[in-house]
């Protein structure tokens, strides 16, 4: 990965736990296991994801864009850049 993304690293491992951690949730489901135990799983799983995306769209505005700016193409096609992933914060 490039210096760029520092973050990236971080990232994929938040992902990788979350991952593992679904398919327990699928092993309680499975078991029937107590609905509140399952729901608080998900909602930990959800929050994992949610802060994994974050981090990764909020290094991309820090890096990526800054670094586009600083190359000087028109602030038109940064704009276009940033508003294109707003859309997932």
């Amino acid at each position: 990965m490039s210096d760029i993304h520092q973050t990236h690293d971080g990232v994929v491992k938040r992902l990788k736990r979350a991952h593992g951690h679904l398919h327990k949730i699928i092993s309680m489901i499975e078991e029937d296991r107590p609905c509140t135990e399952v729901a608080q799983q998900l909602q930990a799983v959800e929050s994992a994801v949610r802060k994994a995306k974050q981090t990764f769209i909020r290094d991309h505005i820090d890096h990526c864009l800054e670094d586009q700016l600083k190359e000087g193409p028109a602030a038109t096609a940064v704009l276009a850049d940033f508003k294109q992933i707003a859309k997932y914060l």
